[in-house]
């Protein structure tokens, strides 16, 4: 089973329906046994860091999400959580990843524009989220912060400057543009999570 984890975050449907399309069984939950007991984990969401980590804990999640062995996929700001820290709202987040989330910088002069949003491409992928994808892959993003480069990197974007579009680290995985926006790519790159 498939726990899509429901914290009040936006953006939830269209991950449930990239799941219907795939032909997989999910239920939408914020129990914290029914997370316990899932054969994968996805923490979705758009949304603000602060009060996306204040929804967690007032459901006990901020203390789940870290010790769970099975796979997990955070997506967007799900990725975010599962760093160190975010500097949207200042806020200390799930410590899972070895990164810290700052905000990306417009550069007027270069073409910069924030939020970054639409396709771009990702460079350094590796680890089996990207199995059967070419490097350079263009995905779809949506995001004003974004992780640092770190040891747990397995994807790299540009926008203004370079950030960790993916992130890995034991059983926990995240990627900071959106699959279920990303066309064959993206389905494909859930696909992946499923299989792991």
């Amino acid at each position: 089973m498939i726990a899509v984890i429901d914290y009040d975050a936006g953006n939830i449907r269209s991950v449930m329906n990239a799941l219907v399309r795939l032909g997989a069984e999910y239920v939408l939950t914020s129990d914290p046994e029914l997370i316990r007991a899932a054969d994968r984990v996805i923490l979705p969401g758009v949304g603000e860091a602060r009060s996306a980590m204040e929804n967690l804990r007032l459901r006990g999640l901020d203390r789940v999400i870290p010790e769970l062995e099975c796979p997990v996929l955070g997506i967007c700001i799900g990725m975010q959580l599962l760093c160190r820290r975010s500097d949207e709202g200042n806020v200390e987040c799930l410590g899972v990843f070895d990164s810290d989330v700052r905000a990306l910088e417009p550069d007027r002069a270069a073409g910069v524009k924030v939020p970054h949003v639409g396709w771009n491409r990702l460079g350094d992928m590796k680890g089996p989220l990207f199995r059967g994808l070419e490097d350079g892959t263009y995905v779809y993003f949506v995001h004003s912060f974004a992780a640092d480069i770190c040891g747990d990197t397995i994807a790299k974007c540009l926008n203004g400057r370079e950030f960790s579009a993916a992130l890995s680290k034991r059983n926990f995985y995240g990627v900071q543009f959106h699959p279920e926006k990303s066309g064959a790519a993206g389905e494909r790159i859930i696909a992946n999570f499923l299989g792991i």
